[in-house]
């Protein structure tokens, strides 16, 4: 494969995820905006009843408003299509509601629009300084010489503490500029409002291995004590192995040092009270600030929610397994919770399907009352060899009299006829020119299905056979006539 197709295949990947099919579909600006309104940007879970009602609301006010570009359908619809879309997921909260939730994949849409809608200079003196600053802080932490990293960290002490005895000795304060201040806040907004996507990509990884595991246990291929081996080994390699891991890692490390939150939520409070932050941020980007640590918090429990439901799911089968309950019942209760899921996976919350409380009785006519009997399976007696003195004589001629129609002595008859060795001009007549031995009734039948296997057709006119029986009597049919082809023509120019 060539450089620029092995390019237009990765390109092709990424327009088939699921973010870009929601960006790239007409109605996008529509959808996105409902779930904007739908979902903020915490991505608070909605009861399904709700969502749907909001859904048909906000519709409802968009084709008031004018927007032609509006999709068709009930909310309960246009929720479940945006579910096989992969942009709405359904589960159940702590108290056992249904609730609707995002993806990751519509989430990092909603961000994509979100930044795009921002004003923000393409170069600014403040991201070269954070592209400097940032690389200067990876290198001084990744530099394998002991050396560099040392010179590094002084001259960071040095310039540190000139800057403070400078400003300890009285020297003029350089105030930020609102450019500088516009693009730190556009950075740091673009920068949180990436973390509910990446939450929710270790929670739909966690969902998915309970599915798996629960699949597992089903199925019983495997010893329990396996299943769970793998799922432990699934969920260690999620949190070191995957960048969303590391970075829930980071997030937990993070809300387990109380100073560390506190000195986020001072700083985050000292740039909103900044002179200049007023004419910067609107109120929701002053809000999104604000609740930082509230949205980190939301989405660990999330997570941690998640968790639990798959430690759950082990703790559970390993408690009620038992190893001397009927295999057959068993079994059979696991193939209706397996058929339960598959139904519930294709249908709504409010569907209902009729099952008896027993099962019906079985009728059975007869039960087995005689065990096997070795008796039974005695050959029978053989056969005499030596006829019957009383028995009639029958000759092979009588008993060809008394079968069917004989196909290939009449196919040869009738390719006779079509080579011109004995015309005639129709079925009729040639069954009326065969011998008497070939002029039973039945072989009426055998020349009607040689003609239909030729293909001929036949005619609204009708023809008498006059047949003659094995005792020598005669009896007429009337048949729809069938005129056979010119021997002098081809048979593609034969008359059908």
């Amino acid at each position: 494969m060539s450089e620029i197709a092995g390019e237009l295949a990765r390109v092709n990947g990424a327009f088939d995820q699921p973010t870009l099919t929601l960006l790239h579909q007409r109605q996008a600006p529509v959808v996105i905006t409902l779930f904007r309104s739908a979902f903020g940007r915490d991505n608070r879970p909605i009861p399904t009843a709700r969502l749907h009602t909001q859904v048909e609301e906000h519709l409802a006010a968009l084709a008031l408003a004018g927007e032609t570009e509006v999709p068709t359908g009930s909310g309960r619809d246009l929720c479940q299509k945006w579910m096989r879309g992969q942009w709405l997921v359904r589960s159940l909260d702590e108290r056992g509601n249904e609730v609707y939730t995002l993806t990751s994949h519509a989430q990092q849409a909603l961000e994509l629009v979100k930044n795009l809608t921002r004003d923000r200079a393409t170069l600014s003196e403040h991201r070269i300084t954070t592209i400097l600053g940032t690389v200067r802080r990876f290198n001084s932490e990744a530099n394998p010489d002991r050396t560099t990293r040392v010179t590094i960290l002084n001259e960071e002490i040095a310039r540190l503490q000139a800057e403070r005895d400078r400003l300890v000795d009285g020297a003029e304060m350089v105030s930020a500029t609102e450019d500088w201040m516009s693009e730190g806040f556009t950075e740091l907004l673009s920068l949180i409002s990436a973390l509910p996507s990446d939450f929710a990509r270790v929670e739909e990884r966690f969902a998915q291995i309970r599915t798996e595991i629960l699949a597992a246990f089903r199925a019983e291929d495997r010893p329990a004590g396996e299943v769970i081996d793998a799922y432990l080994e699934r969920a260690d390699a999620l949190m070191t192995a995957t960048h969303e891991g590391r970075a829930f890692e980071g997030a937990f490390a993070l809300l387990r040092d109380d100073a560390l939150v506190a000195q986020l939520r001072d700083d985050l409070g000292a740039l909103l009270d900044h002179p200049l932050s007023d004419r910067i941020l609107g109120d929701v980007d002053r809000a999104e600030l604000r609740g930082t640590v509230k949205l980190v918090r939301d989405g660990l429990d999330r997570v941690l929610t998640q968790r639990s439901r798959v430690t759950a799911t082990l703790k559970e089968y390993i408690v009620s397994h038992d190893a001397a309950r009927d295999r057959e019942l068993e079994q059979t209760l696991r193939q209706v919770e397996a058929e339960m899921t598959t139904w519930m996976a294709n249908t709504g919350p409010r569907a209902t399907h009729d099952v008896p409380m027993l099962p019906q009785r079985t009728s059975i006519d007869h039960l087995r009352e005689k065990f096997y009997d070795p008796a039974d399976d005695v050959l029978p007696e053989r056969i005499e060899r030596d006829p019957v003195p009383d028995a009639p004589t029958v000759s092979l001629s009588a008993l060809m009299a008394q079968g069917g129609p004989q196909l290939g002595t009449l196919r040869q008859r009738l390719d006779e006829a079509l080579a011109g060795l004995s015309p005639a001009a129709s079925l009729g007549d040639f069954f009326d020119s065969l011998e008497p031995s070939l002029r039973r009734p039945v072989e009426i039948f055998g020349l009607l299905h040689l003609a239909a296997d030729r293909g001929w057709a036949v005619t609204d006119e009708t023809e008498t056979y006059a047949a003659l029986r094995n005792d020598g009597t005669g009896r007429t049919f009337t048949v729809p006539r069938l005129p056979l082809p010119d021997p002098d023509l081809d048979e593609s120019e034969s008359p059908a």
